[in-house]
């Protein structure tokens, strides 16, 4: 399973695309998250054949969610990591066991990876999202109405703490080759029973939707739609990047307020997230697509305009030059 010396095409493409995209430098502590599926294995086995050409120090980290469908997945990754002579560590649930909803459980692995990461002091934690999972998100999440910035989810790389980076280095990657990687090397797939069941939507847009559109309008489905996401990606950072700026330049942190002159003539994308940047540091939540179009209308309202009631009993309110974030609705002009 793990001995085999030869350099093949998959390798040679991580590697690239390691190089590429300054994923996993040199001499990185890097936790990889192996839940036993054959993601998790090739990404295991592709990074441990390229340690001795990058350095890392490598170990491996498994979530035990506590279900009766997980019994003896742990033990099963713990035995493989003992085959590849690496650190294995484990998480549990305090609480048994945790709810089987997709959100609370991701949730709770990110918070146990980074948790294990930083207290055995790795640099990096390593997940074995795919370009078929990319795909599958993009879709998920245009369902749910999300803008760009959902739809380019499941990015490269991304913070989990200071210091801390998660990577995901098999996103060009296909499921068909990870499974590919996994005959190769004769690795041994857990088979997750609640991959195969439909009560969780991510299942059925694999399941379902995914293969629907491969025969039906596309046999690389997949990748035109992952490639989207690449694209959305840089987009979104380009525009987070001038938002920044503009945002920097123009808010008033102490009176919780943004100058709306230098609003008004932008272009409404830069309009709608500055507009949701204000709301975001104001509401216990992501505000609404609806929330910030009533906000964006304000940036040209008439003096003492306002916005509905906002969750937490907070307003938006134009006083002069000035978009407020008010606490109660004014029952009198603002002053500057």
């Amino acid at each position: 399973m793990m001995t085999d010396p030869s350099w093949s095409t998959v390798h040679a493409r991580l590697h690239q695309t390691l190089r590429q995209r300054s994923l996993l430098p040199p001499q990185s502590a890097c936790l990889i998250a192996v839940s036993g599926g054959q993601d998790s294995l090739s990404l295991l086995q592709l990074l441990f054949d390229l340690q001795p050409k990058w350095g890392w120090q490598l170990a491996i980290a498994h979530c035990d969610h506590g279900w009766p469908t997980d019994a003896g997945m742990a033990d099963h990754v713990e035995a493989i990591a003992a085959q590849f002579q690496l650190p294995f560590y484990l998480a549990t649930t305090a609480q048994q066991p945790l709810a089987q909803t997709e959100a609370a459980a991701r949730q709770w692995r990110y918070s146990e990876l980074t948790r294990l990461a930083q207290r055995h002091g790795f640099t990096c934690v390593a997940v074995a999202h795919t370009q078929s999972d990319r795909a599958e998100t993009l879709l998920y999440n245009l369902i749910r109405g999300a803008g760009a910035d959902g739809l380019q989810s499941l990015t490269w790389q991304r913070p989990l703490s200071s210091g801390l980076q998660l990577v995901r280095p098999l996103l060009d990657f296909r499921r068909a080759e990870t499974g590919e990687i996994c005959d190769r090397y004769q690795l041994p797939i857990w088979q997750d029973v609640l991959n195969q069941s439909r009560r969780y939507a991510r299942n059925r847009l694999r399941l379902e939707i995914m293969p629907l559109l491969r025969a039906q309008f596309n046999p690389q489905a997949e990748r035109a739609i992952a490639q989207t996401a690449e694209l959305l990606q840089a987009e979104v950072d380009y525009l987070e990047q001038q938002v920044q700026a503009l945002y920097d330049q123009h808010y008033d942190p102490q009176g919780r307020r943004i100058d709306r002159r230098p609003l008004q003539p932008l272009h409404l994308a830069l309009q709608r997230r500055l507009i949701r940047r204000l709301l975001w540091q104001a509401l216990p939540e992501m505000p609404t697509y609806e929330q910030i179009e009533a906000g964006v209308a304000l940036i040209t309202a008439p003096n003492r305009s306002r916005s509905s009631t906002l969750p937490g009993g907070v307003w938006l309110v134009v006083e002069r030059p000035w978009l407020v974030v008010a606490s109660a609705p004014p029952t009198k002009p603002l002053r500057a």
